[in-house]
């Protein structure tokens, strides 16, 4: 049983493989019809060449891949005392009607060339309903009259296909045929089984003409591949390959600057930073430094805050106005309010923190600046200007 599914598998990817190369076969595509004829003998009991049982048979069948197809194939046997040394007295004294599969074995294991090769090879395998037929004058005739048979049949075709366009095909092909269920004739056995004792061996010869397809032929045709298609393709996937990597070196770049400025603001996040004095006012030394895009002192900058704080308290009559700015980058309504947030949460943080008056301290937000520091990333700061008079 497993050696069944296994071959069932192979054949089912086989008929796959194929069906994804040839172009689309429509309904009435690939049908053919054959004569055949031939000679059988039953496989033990007899002399073969004295006891040959002449056949002629019609076969009429489709291709639905180039491997795998169906065909119906009914036989008629003669009555020139073949099987047994007495007539049934009647022209034809047996008839089988089988449907077979049909698998191109050529086709299976060396694919699909476009069209037929000059020889292939196919195996068929079927079963079938055979009826005997006979007079009422003698044992063997009325054995035979209205005996009712399951058959089964096993062959291999060796097919010369001919013509320039290959729609003609001669093919010999050897069988056995088998009585599996049934009562067989004279011995009244019924049972159901494959046993040579019921089987006859059968060569014949047939030929078949296979019809004209909506493609044109009379075969299967493969799908014609388009160079430039390809080679245009292939191009634009090679294009599309470069800028991608072009990206990846781009995104790289800015990966190790963003890594470059994060490193270089951690750093002065960790530290005050002094900065130069307005003509205007007293500039008071200690600075707070915000992140790109935020107005949240980090903790670390509460550090010159309090030393705002401690000056403030340190000298009672101070005031203090703070000034909130931000770097260039971005839209300039957004840096102004940037700016002014930044200036706000300073001043709140000394209010509601320290507890320094709200009367002694003002805000203001300036937007952008670039002449506080050289680095556009030290522009993102909050100052203070002691305002007494």
């Amino acid at each position: 049983m497993k050696k069944l599914v296994l071959l069932f598998s192979a054949a089912v990817m086989a008929v796959s493989v194929s069906a994804q190369t040839v172009t689309e076969s429509k309904t009435f595509d690939n049908f053919y019809i054959g004569v055949n004829g031939g000679v059988s003998s039953k496989t033990t009991g007899v002399s073969w060449m004295h006891h040959l049982n002449p056949n002629a048979g019609l076969r009429i069948g489709r291709w639905f891949t180039p491997v795998f197809g169906l065909a119906a194939d009914g036989t008629a046997y003669f009555n020139t005392k073949g099987w047994t040394a007495c007539s049934t007295g009647t022209a034809v004294n047996y008839t089988n009607i089988s449907l077979l599969g049909t698998v191109n074995l050529s086709n299976w294991f060396g694919g699909y060339p476009g069209e037929p090769r000059n020889f292939e090879v196919v195996a068929l395998y079927g079963f079938g309903w055979g009826h005997g037929y006979g007079h009422e004058n003698n044992v063997y005739a009325k054995a035979l009259k209205n005996n009712d048979q399951v058959t089964s049949k096993a062959a291999i075709d060796f097919v010369f296909n001919l013509g320039a366009k290959k729609a003609w095909q001669f093919y010999i092909e050897p069988s056995m045929n088998w009585a599996v269920a049934g009562t067989l004739a004279l011995s009244g056995d019924d049972q159901t089984q494959y046993n040579i004792n019921r089987s006859a061996v059968q060569l014949n010869a047939g030929f078949i003409y296979k019809f004209g397809n909506s493609n044109g032929t009379h075969n299967f045709t493969v799908h014609e591949l388009d160079q430039t298609l390809i080679d245009r393709l292939n191009a634009e996937i090679n294009d599309l390959r470069g800028k991608l990597n072009a990206k990846d070196s781009d995104i790289d770049a800015l990966k190790r600057r963003l890594a470059d400025l994060q490193r270089q603001l951690d750093e002065c996040l960790k530290r005050p930073v002094e900065v130069k004095k307005d003509a205007t006012a007293t500039n008071l030394q200690p600075t707070v430094l915000f992140r790109q895009g935020s107005s949240t002192i980090d903790p670390a900058q509460y550090a010159p805050i309090e030393l705002i704080a401690s000056y403030m308290k340190n000298h009672p009559e101070a005031k203090v106005h703070v000034k909130g700015y931000a770097s260039p980058e971005g839209p300039a309504d957004l840096n102004q309010k940037l700016s002014v947030d930044r200036a706000n949460v300073v001043m709140n943080a000394l209010i509601k923190k320290y507890k320094i008056a709200a009367d002694r301290l003002s805000a203001e937000g300036c937007g952008v600046t670039d002449k506080l520091f050289e680095q556009i990333e030290f522009n993102r700061v909050a100052t203070f200007n002691d305002t007494t008079k």
